[in-house]
């Protein structure tokens, strides 16, 4: 459906060359002038659609005449061959091509008369041996590109200067699909759970990864199952029964040492590790308060409790109340004389009280994160294993615990499952949404080289995102040819999002594809944001267009169009399904109200059917028009 075609960005690119930029040419390039002026030394005047150059022509030419130039040399000067005679006006297009065709020796085939017409029309200059690799792409399209969209990929490269090569191609034409990056993601972890010949480690890494970003909220779930089997390991009245299944499956899991009993559950850890006896961490997650308690020295309490003062303050998972509980701990602590059994003492009140407090705020503050990006699951989790970790070993670790849950047959842990899995499902929200789209891109790492170059960057974070270790697979001597061939095209879509972005002047293009799981139900979503930069290099704000393309399962295609002008955001959605209508009416207000709090202001939102012509494309042509047909929601 053209509906979805990406003919904005090809029109935009398009136009990312300002005519009044001077003509580059390259050596071996064809193009169509007309000599205007005349000049000493076979110096001409040659225009080349809206733009003008000098040149030196190997032979004396007539001023007024057309004809197909190709470059021969750049350097001192342009110097130009004449490739055919020349040109009346009332020649046809088709005849002009027919002569420069014969006159460079080229096949008349259909497409490479479709090129050349089309660079012909275009006024863009093109050598010969990229008519003859177009004419070869042309030949042999990948399934769903069209031959505009490819011609236009071909533009781009031309104009941009882009390597003239297959695989900046069809990088170049999978980043203009709107769909098939959930199927390609699916084909590529079905071939590589069938692969026997890779080595284990890298296996299980990508898979890890795969999964982790085709199921977003796995370590969500996770908290919400760790909070569940704490809850149950901390009531006494539940059965032993119950109680020793929680516990083996957070040991199975990682989360609890082997050596953990339902007797010794929380104590075990609570002892200062070799490093935090040496130098006492930065107090952000909470097991690292318990082992600065630990490893301070009686004479420093005074200063220890000024610190655990401000962090309660400044910690928003915790509620008032709990606030307000650990402070009054905190008091009775700095009444006792300050000795090394107090402070073992403090410590284990603080672990108990702490474990307690993100326990029954892991439900709550599902999506929520402190100032230092923690959630309350990391939290909790710092205070059973209280050995340092990063915020991605953390997620690694609950996704672990989905699974071994998942895979248990015990009635409680599966009930355990269908609760936390509800759970997620109640408290989607747009934080929930913006959770989901920074994991899966953060998982799978498109720009990865860029965050190389970030000194601060985290290495061992970036190593095990999906681009990075596609790259060390496709370096596998023992690849099979079927998953290699699934990694290619995999690495192909990720590689066509970035050559599809780019930037020209204040203008900038983003694009990005992203394929989204949620509860089952799978889907296609591209992101298209196109913008300016101000002068101090930073996004202009007020400004912005935005294009959603979503495939999905229960409303099918759907593209969302959202105009921002002057921080006042138009919204139109194209969608068949007349029960979209009723569905959106209760989520204009939340619409109105969330923006409002972004100093935007809603003005309108548009509910349309697909038109046979792309409702995009006329967008971009024009302005926001006065009448339009379809539902209207205005504000």
């Amino acid at each position: 459906m053209t509906s979805t075609s990406f003919n904005p960005i090809q029109m935009q690119q398009t136009a990312a060359v300002p005519s009044n930029q001077p003509l580059a040419l390259k050596q071996g390039q064809v193009f169509n002038g007309t000599i205007t002026k005349l000049y000493p030394d076979q110096m001409a005047e040659v225009q080349v659609g809206n733009q003008k150059m000098i040149a030196k022509l190997e032979v004396p030419l007539k001023a007024g005449d057309a004809h197909f130039f190709q470059v021969t040399g750049t350097s001192p000067q342009t110097e130009l061959k004449v490739v055919t005679g020349p040109m009346a006006q009332s020649t046809s297009p088709t005849q002009q091509m027919n002569q420069l065709l014969e006159s460079m020796n080229l096949p008349k085939t259909t497409e490479m008369q479709e090129v050349l017409s089309h660079f012909m029309k275009a006024q863009i200059p093109i050598s010969k041996e990229q008519l003859v690799q177009a004419e070869a792409w042309m030949k042999t399209l990948p399934e769903g590109i069209s031959k505009t969209d490819a011609l236009q990929v071909m533009q781009k490269m031309v104009e941009l200067k882009m390597p003239f090569t297959n695989d900046v191609f069809q990088a170049l034409v999978s980043g203009q699909k709107t769909v098939g990056m959930s199927s390609t993601m699916n084909n590529f972890a079905q071939l590589l759970m069938q692969d026997k010949a890779l080595p284990e480690g890298i296996k299980q890494n990508l898979m890890q990864q795969v999964q982790a970003i085709a199921k977003p909220f796995d370590a969500e779930t996770g908290g919400l199952v760790l909070a569940k089997s704490v809850q149950i390991l901390n009531n006494n009245a539940a059965s032993i029964s119950d109680r020793l299944q929680a516990l083996n499956m957070l040991k199975e899991a990682g989360v609890l040492p082997q050596n953990a009993t339902l007797q010794n559950w929380s104590s075990i850890q609570s002892t200062p590790t070799q490093q935090t006896q040496m130098q006492p961490p930065q107090m952000q997650q909470s097991g690292q308060i318990v082992q600065t308690i630990l490893a301070t020295k009686p004479e420093n309490t005074a200063q220890l409790v000024e610190q655990l003062k401000s962090w309660t303050t400044g910690q928003n998972l915790l509620t008032n109340e709990q606030k307000q509980q650990f402070t009054q701990l905190i008091e009775r602590f700095s009444q006792l004389p300050p000795s090394k059994q107090t402070l073992e003492v403090f410590a284990k009140q603080v672990q108990e009280q702490l474990i307690k407090a993100f326990t029954q705020n892991i439900p709550e503050r599902l999506f929520t994160q402190d100032s230092n990006g923690l959630s309350a699951k990391d939290h909790l989790l710092s205070l059973l294993k209280p050995e340092t970790a990063t915020i991605a070993q953390n997620e690694a670790l609950m996704r672990n615990l989905v699974k071994v849950g998942g895979e248990s047959p015990q009635p409680v842990i599966q009930q355990m499952m269908t609760q936390a899995d509800a759970q997620v499902q109640s408290s989607m929200d747009s934080k929930a949404m913006e959770h989901a789209l920074k994991t899966v891109l953060k998982g799978l790492g498109i720009s990865y080289e860029a965050a190389l170059n970030n000194k601060s960057a985290d290495l061992q974070a970036i190593a095990h995102q999906l681009k990075p270790q596609l790259h060390t697979l496709l370096q596998d001597a023992q690849i099979t040819p079927q998953l290699k061939e699934a990694a290619e095209m995999l690495m192909t879509r990720m590689n066509g999002m970035q050559l599809s972005s780019g930037e020209n002047g204040h203008q900038h293009q983003l694009i990005m594809q992203v394929p989204l799981e949620f509860f089952g139900k799978k889907m296609d979503a591209t992101l298209q944001w196109n913008g300016r930069m101000k002068d101090d290099g930073k996004i202009d704000a007020n400004y912005a267009r935005v294009l959603f393309y979503l495939q999905m399962e229960s409303m099918k295609e759907t593209v969302i169009d959202m105009q921002v002008q002057n921080r006042v955001v138009t919204v139109t959605v194209f969608n068949e399904n007349p029960d979209v209508v009723p569905l959106a009416e209760p989520l204009k207000a939340a619409l109105k109200t969330g923006l409002a709090e972004k100093d935007y202001q809603l003005s309108a939102v548009f509910i349309k059917p697909f038109e046979k012509t792309s409702p995009v494309k006329e967008t971009i042509k024009t302005e926001l028009q006065e009448e339009h047909s379809g539902v209207d929601f205005r504000v």
